[in-house]
């Protein structure tokens, strides 16, 4: 029973890795077709509410027992943390616009070693040596997967920045969302953090094409006092149902759902090493549907992306024999 329920965790957080890796490629389509970060970004956010709502609502009708209620301090706590849960799309959007899918998904990666600093920096402890080993295999598996050594390739200063944001961002969703508020139920955790990220995302919808700020890039953010509202560009709805549905099942509803599934029952350990297929889906979902080109170095450099991700989550002897006697 037991590796039945590994399996199914195994599977659950694959299929969910899955789904989050093709999110980009859909993200460039929509860019493509000219619509903007604050269009793509607010309708996945708008339809993950709705979904989460409706989720919800039929969670806390069918139930045979009482859902646990966040505190109010809860809400807070989790709302909050769920602003880096908008940071992580909008910054990683952003990088998009500047770089290929296939170079966004590796700057995203580099959450692998932010983490063990972050870990590192609150236990207060140095990282052991195979995770010291991991991160700079992750380094030099980065450096061959945006082929860095080619001398000719010209990599855009901002799309590099807001990737990187973007991993670090990430690397504060993981930690938050492993410890707020682990006995409330996945939907209603799940709309809290949205929740929170939605704070952000509506914020740049704002500033980024409604209001009065420009925002482009690492370009100069500016307040345009005068009565000109030329730059003011109408909200585009069709990115509701163009793109929306999909960013919004493949974004905020459907993997962090198999996450939460998947993670207790596979174990955390497992469950990252499974995870880290987000990787290569998003390569090949690049390099099908946009035509990115990825060459043979590129691939070796995602290759050893993965082989440090396994190498960190492995367990030691120590571990092992723990889990024996337990």
């Amino acid at each position: 029973m037991k590796k039945k329920n590994i399996l199914k965790g195994v599977l659950f957080v694959g299929i969910g890795a899955s789904i989050y890796g093709m999110l980009a490629t859909f993200v460039k389509l929509a860019y493509q077709d000219g619509y903007t970060t604050s269009e793509v970004t607010t309708s996945q956010f708008v339809l993950g509410l709705v979904g989460l709502l409706i989720l919800n609502f039929i969670q806390t009708i069918t139930s045979k027992q009482k859902l646990s209620s966040p505190t109010a301090k809860e809400i807070r706590m989790l709302m909050l943390a769920g602003t880096s849960l908008g940071c992580t799309s909008l910054f990683y959007y952003i990088a998009v616009q500047y770089i290929n899918v296939s170079i966004a998904i590796v700057l995203l990666m580099q959450s692998v070693w932010f983490s063990v600093v972050v870990e590192g920096f609150l236990t207060k402890k140095l990282p052991n040596i195979r995770k010291v080993v991991s991160v700079i295999i992750v380094l030099i598996g980065t450096i061959l997967a945006t082929n860095l050594i080619n001398t000719e390739i010209e990599l855009d200063f901002k799309g590099i920045f807001w990737g990187l944001m973007a991993a670090a961002s990430y690397t504060m969703t993981m930690f938050t969302s492993n410890t707020l508020a682990t006995h409330l139920p996945v939907f209603r955790k799940s709309i809290i953090m949205l929740s929170g990220g939605a704070v952000v995302i509506f914020a740049f919808l704002f500033f980024a094409q409604i209001g009065p700020l420009h925002f482009d890039g690492l370009k100069s953010i500016y307040l345009n006092f005068t009565e000109n509202t030329d730059h003011i560009r109408s909200f585009n709805y069709s990115i509701l149902w163009k793109y929306g549905l999909v960013l919004s099942l493949f974004g905020t509803i459907i993997p962090p759902i198999l996450f939460n599934i998947g993670f207790p029952n596979a174990g955390l350990g497992l469950g990252s090493i499974v995870s880290s297929l987000e990787l290569p889906v998003s390569v090949t979902m690049a390099f099908v549907l946009l035509g990115e080109e990825v060459i043979l170095i590129q691939w070796l450099g995602i290759v050893l992306i993965l082989f440090a991700i396994v190498l960190m989550n492995l367990p030691s002897k120590k571990e092992l024999v723990v889990a024996e006697v337990s």
